[in-house]
């Protein structure tokens, strides 16, 4: 489909709903530049740059990285695509982030092709944040060791072979309860940006909102997925 391979997508889900694996599927298949939003700190963290200091405070609490930090930050990288392909990963995360969205898209006269919701029940979600395992080769391997498809090998990553690690506050059960209701927030939080986005795309036939049941295989969200894009 030549409309997604230099098209504008925004993936929302809860935090453990599979958007990372899914939004790593398109990338390869298509080969839309992937941002995500959780990398792109990682990043800045990696790097010790003063942005990545001030985020590692808030990430390491559980709480949001602030908006002032945020939108520079993946407003820069959006601007570096120019006209290819991207697929927003776990941004925009709250309504202030989907309006200076939708603002800078609309200053540059660009819309989004898709938007992607992916659903799923808060304790499905809790039991794979806590089983994900980061594999230090490639973050987007998927290892985790409550789904039996993507199981570990011991302790390697099942794709590579590298060394696996669980975040910090992938294991925080306080950190991951603050996630998800900051999620399910339908005034500010993410739903409320989602919900925002989904107005929008009834109002205007070039925007497809696409909701997912992320309850289901990899394979079988992957397909439903696939067959919405065209």
């Amino acid at each position: 489909s030549p409309r997604i391979q230099n098209g504008r997508v925004v993936l929302e889900g809860l935090d453990g709903s599979g958007k990372g694996t899914q939004g790593a599927l398109l990338m390869d298949k298509y080969g839309v530049a992937h941002i995500e939003s959780g990398a792109v700190f990682r990043q800045h963290v990696g790097s010790g740059t003063e942005l990545g200091k001030k985020a590692k405070e808030y990430m390491d609490r559980g709480e949001l990285v602030p908006d002032e930090i945020t939108i520079p930050m993946i407003l820069d990288i959006l601007g570096k695509q120019g006209d290819k392909g991207w697929l927003l990963d776990g941004f925009p995360r709250n309504m202030e982030q989907a309006r200076k969205l939708h603002e800078a898209l609309d200053k540059a006269g660009m819309r989004l092709d898709y938007v992607v919701e992916i659903q799923l029940p808060r304790e499905t979600a809790k039991q794979r944040i806590m089983g994900r395992r980061l594999c230090a080769v490639n973050n987007n391997h998927p290892n985790n060791i409550h789904i039996d498809a993507i199981k570990p090998v011991g302790d390697a990553c099942r794709v590579c072979g590298g060394a696996l690690s669980a975040r910090a506050d992938d294991q925080n059960e306080e950190a991951i309860n603050k996630r998800h209701d900051i999620y399910y927030d339908e005034t500010n939080g993410t739903l409320a940006a989602a919900r925002y986005f989904k107005k929008l795309a009834a109002a205007d036939p070039k925007t497809t909102y696409i909701e997912l049941d992320g309850s289901g295989s990899i394979d079988d969200i992957r397909n439903t997925l696939l067959a919405q894009l065209h």
